[in-house]
Parts: C-alpha cells; sequence; structure tokens
C-alpha cells in the first residue's frame, strides 16, 4: 500500500462509521500481536522506561522539582513516536512479512525519507514546550504559595489545588492536540510514501469524523498510561506495547 507524496490528503479515504467494537476488537488484535511477538514489544517498552527512569532521576536528585513534575505528566506525549517499531511489528505480520531486528528498527526512518523523524521532531519540540509552560505555572503557585521547590505539603493548599487545575486544563488540551495529530499520521508513514503534513491533515480529518469514539479512545489510553506509571513505570512493559499494536489496527479500520 503505497501512496504518492504529491497526492492530496482529501484523496486518502476516511471511515466515518466507527463504533465502540472497533475499539475492543483493536484491544483485542493488539493483545494477540504482543503475545505472538512480545520481544519487540517489551524491547520497545524498556526504552520508554528506562528513559522515564534516568530523566526523573537526574532530576529528583538534583532537587529539581518544579521540573520533575512537568516531566513526568508530559512524558506519556513522546509515546507514540516510541509505538513506531511497534506498528511495524503488527504491519509485517499483517501482510505475513518476516521479521526482523533491521526491519523493525528501520522503521524509525520511514521509507527512507525522513517523515517519521520530521515527526518525531515536532513530537518532542512538543514536549519540550509542554515542560516549559507547566515548569513556569509551577514555579509561579510554588512562589505564591511560599513554598520551597522541594515541598510537595503546598499542593494541598488552595493555591496548589488551582495550579494543579490550571496545569492540568493545558496539560490536557495540549496532550489531546498532539493525541488527534499522531493517532493515524504515524501509522500511515510507517505504511504509505506521504509525506508529513499529509498524514497529519488524514489524522485530523479521521478524529474530526470519528469525534465521540475516538475521545473515548483517548481517555482509556490516558487512564492505561496512568495507572501503568504508578509502580515505578513497571506497567508499561505491558500497556505500551499492546495500545501501540491497538493503534495500528485502529489505523487499519479508519485508513484500511
Amino acid at each position: 500500500m503505497t501512496k504518492d507524496k504529491s497526492a492530496p490528503s482529501e484523496q486518502i479515504a476516511i471511515a466515518d462509521n466507527l463504533e465502540l467494537r472497533d475499539l475492543t476488537a483493536a484491544l483485542a488484535a493488539g493483545w494477540a500481536d504482543f503475545r505472538a511477538q512480545p520481544v519487540y514489544g517489551l524491547f520497545f517498552a524498556a526504552i520508554f522506561v528506562v528513559a522515564g527512569i534516568l530523566l526523573s532521576y537526574v532530576l529528583f536528585t538534583r532537587g529539581e522539582l518544579t521540573w520533575l513534575i512537568p516531566a513526568a505528566a508530559g512524558f506519556p506525549i513522546l509515546a507514540p513516536f516510541t509505538a513506531v517499531g511497534l506498528y511495524e511489528v503488527s504491519r509485517r505480520s499483517e501482510a505475513g512479512l518476516p521479521l526482523s531486528w533491521s526491519s523493525i528498527l528501520g522503521a524509525v526512518r520511514g521509507r527512507g525519507d525522513e517523515q517519521i523523524l520530521s515527526m518525531g521532531v515536532i513530537i518532542f519540540v512538543a514536549f519540550g514546550f509542554w515542560v516549559i509552560v507547566a515548569h513556569v505555572v509551577f514555579s509561579v503557585a510554588l512562589v505564591e504559595a511560599g513554598a520551597g521547590s522541594e515541598s510537595l505539603a503546598f499542593l494541598l493548599t488552595e493555591t496548589g489545588i488551582i495550579m494543579l487545575l490550571v496545569g492540568s486544563a493545558i496539560g490536557g488540551i495540549m496532550a489531546l492536540a498532539f493525541y488527534a495529530i499522531t493517532l493515524v499520521s504515524l501509522p500511515m508513514l510507517v505504511d504509505r510514501e506521504v509525506d508529513f503534513l499529509t498524514a497529519i491533515i488524514a489524522s485530523l480529518r479521521a478524529f474530526k469524523s470519528n469525534k465521540v469514539i475516538l475521545l473515548a479512545w483517548a481517555c482509556f489510553i490516558a487512564i492505561s498510561l496512568f495507572l501503568a506509571m504508578l509502580p515505578g513505570l513497571l506497567g508499561l512493559f505491558i500497556i505500551l506495547p499492546v495500545l501501540g499494536h491497538a493503534t495500528w489496527h485502529l489505523y487499519r479500520r479508519l485508513v484500511g
């Protein structure tokens, strides 16, 4: 399945009749893919988990609470890019193609045109922007509450609660925006020869056409990732691969 890069995004057919049963079917297919090829899922989950632990360790040991909490809250933004290799595992399994580390790891290069890497840059810039914005909100709240940067007690104050509400609102809007542009675009860049702008537009069209169901999927992802991160990020070894494979199957339902 290939696509000329000059083709407008309007020519990419997008399903507009997604149902809840499609979400459960995608989850079941994602779980089946993970069980069939667990080593790849565990590998990519390990990269995500180790990076999160190292980031948290460095910031915690330096006493940078005002950076640690925003970084931890925004870290899931990077998950879609980490899942690119999982999309390739599902794609090759679906097509009956052989699996190898070279082909799976090479998926990050896309089809040799660096379109996926361009998307990766956008995602990492978004993560950095979120951390800076959240850091500013957090720092202002600390000053307002008269708390030290090493104190968590201020979170229980009126100022701390307001800060959490404001930060959550800003973070939720940003997370939803990047969910909408990456849900279809990253799997599509693995699957087809399109430029990343075309893929982003197709992803936004898919979200607009199936808003209610895809909002439900977004909530499920957010809750799953949050719960998986509680036990020292260890739950991500299961949740991240399953969601990654499931996203591929949802993409196939949307753009198949």
